[in-house]
């Protein structure tokens, strides 16, 4: 080992120990960090919305929640995230161009000689062809045909993918507006009943204390006493059960608009609607409409495509690829005598482990295809029985509501004539309170009857895959101009919100 080598050694392992010592540890997070992050999240959350002015009617908080719902901006994202990815693909397919520049120098020549084998004598002394330093620079265009038609493939897949992200978004717009229709009539109700409710509730237990103080007076026989307690407790234990069913659907409501908890907000035309109008639709027109545009089926079908792509995709990675390349050089070195020049050639590559891989992706893909087909017609039949279960929670609904209805007018004709009895003085007051309660008992459970009814027909058209087709430019203008745009139908524009597929006919 010569000294000169010996020096490089000792010089060369300080420094590669004072490598060894850079030895990284994990760092959790700092207090002060997460405490600003929670702060910043807290901040942005409702950021950039524009306020509550006026009572929200449901067009309005369906506008909200697709333009503000944070699930759908995910989605919405994630759209604009495959759209970047197609467009990046697109640049896989061109040829490469790629420019070299180096530079390298050493402490003496490159110096050599030759010995001739035949007179076994040194040819001549030592010489170089090369400075000591060496700059050189080239740039190269080169282009695979194979990896042209792979790039091709690859590009037509991340297209699908987009398709395939905006099917998602669809979804969650669907389900947004299921969601808020639902929620929405629910809020209308508690909005108009709560107070009347907790009123009703305080009132039959003062009627309890004074039933109490009646029985305990021994005015009235302990079977008749027990009797109005045991209809009082009953109307209490209603009203305790709708007011629950009611209690959380204002709060629903405003974390679909993405509206902070507890800011205060008004439901306009909380009064009670009719059930809307039936349109003749058959159970076959049903299911036709629902496989023509359910999201679930239209993914299905893109992954297939998907994975078409990649069975052309396994058979070209099979072929030998063909590389074609060009280039310019230059190089600084004074002892050359063209010292620049073009270069251009091809090149051919197999990689014959492809083959033998083949059958075993061919498997795969074909296991693949077999596997998204039977998820096509397991999402057939799910789709067949949801559109059948919510037409039958319809007409359910529809005849609760008519019932609820029917009850409300029947009780309210009983108390106005026990009102006209009771100042004849024909029966108790204590009878007429029970039948008074009774009928804001019913007047609740009629309203909320006909918010069934309203996220009935809802579920139908979620079941149809019915939901405007909203371009995400649409999402910013402003709410009112938004709402207007599902409310009415335009021209080849926005779709109504509801489209009414109830009172169907049976085939």
């Amino acid at each position: 080992m010569s000294k000169r080598f010996q020096k490089s050694v000792l010089l060369l392992a300080p420094l590669m120990a004072s490598f060894s010592g850079c030895t990284l540890s994990p760092e959790p997070l700092d207090a002060g960090f997460v405490s600003s992050r929670s702060q910043e999240l807290l901040s942005r959350v409702t950021a950039d919305q524009e306020p509550i002015t006026h009572a929200i009617s449901l067009h309005e908080a369906i506008a909200r929640a697709l333009k503000y719902n944070l699930d759908h901006r995910v989605e919405e994202f994630e759209h604009a995230l495959r759209v970047k990815e197609l467009g990046l693909s697109d640049y896989t397919m061109l040829p490469s161009l790629v420019a070299g520049s180096g530079y390298s120098t050493r402490g003496n020549d490159l110096a050599s000689s030759s010995f001739n084998l035949v007179n076994k004598t040194q040819n001549f002394g030592y010489s170089t062809s090369q400075d000591r330093e060496q700059l050189n620079k080239d740039l190269l265009l080169s282009w695979n045909v194979l990896d042209f038609g792979l790039s091709y493939v690859r590009a037509k897949q991340a297209g699908d993918k987009v398709l395939i992200a905006e099917e998602g978004r669809k979804k969650i717009v669907q389900r947004i507006m299921e969601d808020v229709r639902q929620a929405y009539w629910r809020a209308a109700s508690a909005q108009r009943l709560d107070a009347r409710l907790q009123r009703l509730e305080g009132r039959t237990r003062r009627a309890l204390s004074d039933t109490a103080a009646i029985a305990a007076q021994r005015a009235t026989s302990p079977v008749a006493a027990a009797t109005f307690r045991r209809d009082l407790l009953e109307v209490i234990r209603t009203t305790q059960e709708l007011r629950r069913e009611l209690a959380v659907a204002k709060i629903q409501l405003a974390a679909l608009m993405n509206v902070r908890p507890g800011t205060p907000f008004k439901i306009a035309g909380a009064g009670r609607h009719s059930a809307p109008p039936s349109a003749k639709l058959s159970r076959a027109d049903m299911i036709k409409l629902a496989l023509d545009n359910r999201s679930e089926l239209r993914d299905v079908d893109y992954r297939r495509r998907i994975n078409a792509e990649e069975a052309r995709a396994a058979l070209l990675e099979m072929l030998p690829g063909i590389q074609l390349f060009a280039g310019t050089n230059q190089d600084a070195n004074s002892y050359l005598l063209n010292s620049n020049w073009m270069s251009y050639g091809a090149k051919a590559s197999w990689n014959l482990l492809k083959v033998f891989q083949y059958p075993a992706r061919e498997g795969v893909i074909d296991a693949q295809d077999k596997l998204l087909n039977q998820r096509a017609l397991a999402l057939t039949m799910a789709i067949m029985t949801q559109i059948e279960v919510s037409h039958a929670r319809y007409r359910f609904f529809t005849g609760e509501a008519s019932t609820a209805r029917d009850y409300l007018a029947t009780q309210t004709d009983l108390v106005t004539n026990l009102s006209a009895e009771q100042q004849a003085n024909k029966i108790s007051e204590q009878t007429l309170l029970r039948e008074e309660l009774n009928l804001l008992v019913a007047e609740a459970k009629a309203d909320i009857a006909v918010a069934n009814v309203e996220a009935a027909a809802g579920a139908i058209d979620s079941a149809l895959g019915i939901a405007p087709p909203l371009d995400p430019r649409m999402l910013s203008v402003p709410v009112r101009q938004l709402a207007s745009g599902l409310k009415f139908a335009n021209s080849g524009g926005w779709k109504p919100v509801h489209v009414q597929p109830v009172a169907l006919v049976t085939k």
